[in-house]
């Protein structure tokens, strides 16, 4: 698949559902995908940024993953992004870490999800669970501000 298909798959797997501030959720997608771009990331990541909570969200299911013309790297990286249920967030965050390519993914979303404007549309009390949130699996990570 061309990266220009991946995000077409993406695009149409996520079509309707919008995110927490109602927002398209191809819209988060992009930017994650942008973020991986402008961290040096290549195709093959690119390519997991778009697909990155297809598995979770349920809109593309592991058999439809393990047949996907996608290298086998942009499949290692959506695998190791999909947060399984019950799931704590060391285990979550060491599989990132073990996982190469990962990390860098991982960075773009949570840049996305934490951006102020973002986050400014929200109730406060969910605003402030989220940075929270997202400054734990930051530190987690071991990702500095900017990363």
């Amino acid at each position: 698949m061309s990266l220009s298909e991946v995000e077409a798959v993406a695009r149409a797997a996520h079509a309707g559902q919008t995110d927490k501030a109602g927002r398209p959720y191809a819209e988060h997608l992009s930017a994650v995908a942008e973020g991986v771009r402008a961290r040096g990331g290549g195709e093959e990541l690119v390519a997991a940024a778009w697909l990155h909570d297809a598995l979770e969200d349920g809109v593309l299911s592991e058999d439809w993953l393990d047949a996907a013309a996608v290298p086998q790297r942009t499949k290692d990286v959506v695998r190791a992004m999909t947060k399984r249920p019950d799931e704590d967030q060391e285990a979550y965050a060491s599989r990132i870490l073990a996982t190469p390519g990962a990390r860098l993914v991982k960075a773009a979303d949570l840049a996305h999800n934490a951006d102020p404007g973002r986050l400014a549309v929200l109730d406060e009390h969910t605003a402030r669970r989220l940075r929270q949130k997202y400054a734990a699996m930051r530190h987690r990570l071991g990702l500095a501000p900017g990363d």
